[in-house]
């Protein structure tokens, strides 16, 4: 173990938490040498979504930013590997493959179980108490709380999914993560953004941190963005585009909205 933060955390005033667990690209030396050298750049990577959202302390909400890369551990999983889209292949809670199903290790170098749960122990659960702890510190000081678990995905991933992606796609966990008007409102919001195509609870319910969270009968509303990142990247170069002027506007509009309407809720 090094000094290096697992995560970054900064406590805000108003009931919005921004989570992004997907944006780090730390892998510790030891499991660097384990994989193939064409995943030391970490390519599944949410490239930029901290830069979407570098205007969120500035307006008072709370940030918790993961600095290690999903290849270590994927903080969106839950720490039992259980599936979370039943008879669809995905990555688990410490990835052995890639998103278009490529080995990350090389040959003989895949972590053992040992491994897995000290990897667990190490940089899942810190982040996941993190969390809770500072829904708990935002519960105690308003009535309803919002989680927004910030992500990006290529618009086309071919083991994932058919088709191109939607720019913007929603998860409530089919609304038992959120409350109903929370969910329309932002749904709503989203739609405004023509010709932008949205999609709610559709490819992507919501993972882990949306599931787990997200209970609006104790005052916590938890909501899944994943934007496809054609909307503000380049995805052969990971260079931002014009688009991302207008995406960070438009996440900055709709989460204010949404602060602004909890207490209704």
């Amino acid at each position: 173990m090094t000094g290096r933060p697992l995560f970054h955390l900064h406590h805000g005033r108003r009931p919005v938490l921004i989570s992004i667990p997907h944006d780090g690209g730390w892998i510790p030396g030891d499991i660097l040498a384990r994989l193939r050298p064409e995943f030391h750049h970490t390519p599944d990577r949410d490239w930029h979504v901290t830069r979407l959202y570098d205007w969120a302390v500035d307006m008072g909400f709370s940030v918790i930013r993961a600095t290690v890369s999903r290849y270590v551990v994927d903080l969106n999983r839950p720490a039992d590997n259980s599936p979370l889209y039943p008879g669809v292949r995905t990555p688990g809670v410490c990835p052995l493959t890639d998103f278009s199903g490529q080995p990350l290790y090389l040959p003989g170098q895949k972590p053992d179980t040992q491994s897995l749960n000290q990897r667990l122990a190490r940089y899942w659960r810190p982040y996941h108490q993190a969390l809770e702890s500072e829904l708990q510190r935002l519960r105690q000081r308003h009535q309803q709380v919002l989680l927004w678990d910030a992500h990006s995905i290529r618009s086309r991933v071919p083991a994932l999914f058919s088709g191109r992606l939607p720019d913007f796609n929603l998860g409530s966990h089919h609304g038992h993560a959120c409350a109903e008007p929370l969910q329309k409102l932002a749904e709503q919001s989203l739609r405004q953004y023509r010709p932008r195509s949205v999609a709610v609870n559709g490819r992507f319910v919501g993972g882990h941190i949306t599931r787990h969270y997200g209970h609006p009968d104790r005052g916590v509303h938890a909501l899944q963005m994943e934007i496809s990142q054609r909307v503000y990247l380049d995805e052969n170069r990971l260079k931002l585009h014009h688009g991302f002027s207008e995406s960070r506007h438009m996440l900055r509009h709709l989460l204010v909205r949404l602060a602004d309407s909890l207490e209704d809720v």
